[in-house]
């Protein structure tokens, strides 16, 4: 898989400097950890689970979460997860029916007219989110053979005393399906949310995902939790960072378990929960072309009036504050969250001149873009991560902007 992969290649060629990365469940986690993008959340409960998994795909989601917990009634439970199993089969069978012939390298199949297939779709990362630890085993042995399909686990309401079971059961499922299987705890108790626990809570859960490091892809927030502590939910046109005893959590969290001296980990954007079906006011007009042509600033318009115009500050701010990807809960946040995603050319000539080797002593040089100053020690950490960004997401071609990404992204 890759992204953008649901466009055409003469699309992409046109789009980027430096095209996506293809990757696989089975690619490096470092690799996986970036490239997990926007994850789009659904409820297990779905009976056309898979028809739905695989129609995503077609429309560039590379990573799910199908859910056991809070979008669930208590009493959905069993049957959630019965539904779970008999999906994943679903999805193995449809895959190994198709097989590598039945998909291009890196691409959902294409019809002629250009336009994506779902059957042809690669299968994205599948991610199940759990309730209780003794889930974790009891569904690895359910699914069987299909098992293969799955890249993890999502672990609730994370703390150290909290996760230890969680874990523990990962690893003892990882030694009964004998493959890799991640976990991704969500940071959102209301002991990380006060001020007086906040403290102990990140130092104990630093050292717990420390201890299994080599299983824990990301850490994702949960802010609605947050915000649900104090009564709170921000409007369409606040972004969490506009909720400072939320804004003041997501520092702390960064602080601690987002360093870039190789302690860190990647920590993921929270969920944004305004939407509207907006793609059919897009669709006919982005079908006639990839590109915008000369309608950026219709399409702007049109986003801001659909409330995503405080989604697409938030996800500005998520990078600007150390987070990346976020957690999806509507179709529609995909597109924008990959588009803003994209290296542009000028961060990765920067990023390229503050790594070149022959500025390894440090110094400061004026930018390619003679607009800004870039200062090789301080810097070099920046450009690392986004020279990781760009080989998942890739850098965008020079006269290329966020407004012909998106198009691109929802003329499928």
């Amino acid at each position: 898989m890759r992204h953008f992969g649901h466009i055409s290649p003469t699309a992409r060629e046109g789009l980027f400097f430096r095209e996506p990365r293809t990757f696989t469940a089975d690619s490096p986690a470092r690799m996986l950890s970036v490239a997990l993008g926007a994850t789009l959340y659904s409820p297990a409960t779905r009976p056309s689970l898979a028809d739905d998994v695989l129609k995503q795909a077609a429309r560039g989601v590379v990573s799910m979460v199908l859910c056991l917990e809070d979008s669930i009634d208590d009493a959905e439970v069993i049957g959630a997860e019965s539904n779970l199993i008999r999906q994943f089969a679903e999805l193995a069978a449809r895959d190994a029916a198709a097989g590598p012939e039945g998909r291009t390298e890196g691409t959902a199949a294409l019809d002629p007219h250009g336009t994506t297939d779902a059957a042809g779709a690669d299968v994205p990362l599948l991610f199940v989110r759990v309730r209780e630890p003794a889930q974790i085993v009891d569904l690895v042995r359910r699914l069987g053979d299909s098992v293969r399909m799955l890249s993890g686990f999502v672990l609730p309401k994370f703390t150290e005393d909290r996760g230890k079971p969680f874990l523990e059961a990962l690893a003892e499922a990882e030694s009964e399906c004998g493959r890799r299987l991640f976990a991704m705890p969500v940071l959102e108790s209301p002991e990380l949310l006060h001020l007086e626990t906040r403290g102990e809570i990140l130092r104990g859960i630093a050292r717990s995902v420390e201890k299994h490091r080599d299983r824990v892809l990301a850490l994702r927030l949960g802010v609605t939790d947050f915000c649900s502590a104090y009564g709170l939910r921000r409007a369409p046109d606040m972004t969490a960072y506009d909720v400072h005893i939320v804004a003041s959590v997501i520092a702390d969290v960064v602080n601690v378990l987002g360093r870039a001296d190789g302690t860190g980990f990647t920590i993921t954007g929270p969920v944004w929960e305004y939407f509207r079906r907006q793609e059919r006011m897009f669709k006919p007009q982005l079908r006639r072309s990839p590109f915008l042509e000369g309608r950026a600033e219709e399409l702007r318009t049109a986003l801001i009036e659909h409330d995503l115009d405080g989604l697409l500050r938030e996800i500005e701010l998520d990078r600007a504050n150390g987070l990346l990807g976020k957690t999806c809960i509507h179709p529609s946040h995909v597109a924008p969250v990959h588009a803003l995603s994209v290296v542009s050319h000028e961060e990765y000539t920067d990023a390229q001149d503050i790594l070149s080797p022959e500025r390894g002593g440090g110094g400061v040089l004026r930018s390619a873009y003679t607009n800004k100053m870039n200062e090789v020690k301080p810097h070099r950490a920046w450009a690392e991560r986004t020279l990781q960004r760009a080989e998942v997401f890739g850098v965008a071609r020079e006269d290329v902007g966020f407004v012909d990404l998106l198009a691109a992204g929802l003329a499928n």
